[in-house]
């Protein structure tokens, strides 16, 4: 049985080194790290430190790099669970432990779940109307649609794998994805740190696609249960 924690990269270089000493605390668990198009030495570092890497030649996004560390995971005859780490330590990766404890007692998808009141206004407002429109369209009870810190069992990922891809709005299409497929969801609370502001125009971009992107699959699902 193998366990995978999957990294996806882009420009890491100054977080990779401590990213992958953290996740040395959770047992048994491999690090996967996907570049993606970096222009500096993340996956040098990586590989150096004892990650399995693969790159991409350009910047595809980070649903792309899921996609490909996917392929690579379901090639795998052992695998069997996946935690999705982002690189730039807002996460602690160490927390990875909590997300592999309720995979292996029956869920199929963890989602670990931030705590809003301690992340900047912006942001809080902006991942409240995200998660009550992912809920009152997809008729769930999901605590945070936003937060890339995740895990699943091969099942899911082979019921889910054509859903995959594109950039930031992978976190919403994941979920999407799990809730058509009716799999058993799980949610452990987790530490979240948030490094400096980010750019206003980024943010602006994100909230309005992300909004988006749940109101057109949130309305295909609730016609596809009335046909």
């Amino acid at each position: 049985m193998t366990e995978f924690a999957l990294i996806p990269a882009y420009n890491e270089e100054k977080n990779i080194l401590e990213v992958l000493r953290r996740l040395k605390k959770v047992n048994h668990l491999i690090p996967l790290v996907i570049d993606d198009g970096s222009k500096d030495k993340t996956a040098e570092l990586a590989r150096k430190n004892g990650a399995i890497v693969l790159r991409h030649k350009r910047n595809k996004g980070k649903g792309e790099a899921i996609r490909t560390g996917f392929e690579y995971i379901l090639k795998k005859k052992d695998a069997k669970y996946v935690v999705i780490v982002d690189s730039d330590l807002q996460f602690l990766p160490e927390e990875s432990a909590k997300i592999l404890k309720a995979l292996k007692k029956g869920s199929n998808f963890v989602i670990g779940y931030r705590n809003f009141s301690k992340i900047p206004f912006a942001n809080r407002i902006g991942n409240h109307i995200w998660v009550f429109t992912f809920n009152l369209l997809f008729g769930t009870d999901i605590k945070d649609t936003n937060s890339g810190f995740i895990g699943m069992d091969i099942k899911t990922i082979k019921l889910i794998k054509n859903n995959v891809g594109g950039g930031y709005i992978i976190d919403n299409g994941l979920r999407a994805a799990v809730v058509k497929h009716k799999l058993k969801i799980k949610h452990v609370p987790v530490t979240i740190v948030y490094h400096g502001k980010r750019e206003i125009r980024r943010l602006a971009r994100m909230l309005v696609g992300n909004f988006f992107y749940i109101i057109k699959e949130g309305l295909k699902y609730r016609f596809s249960l009335e046909n």
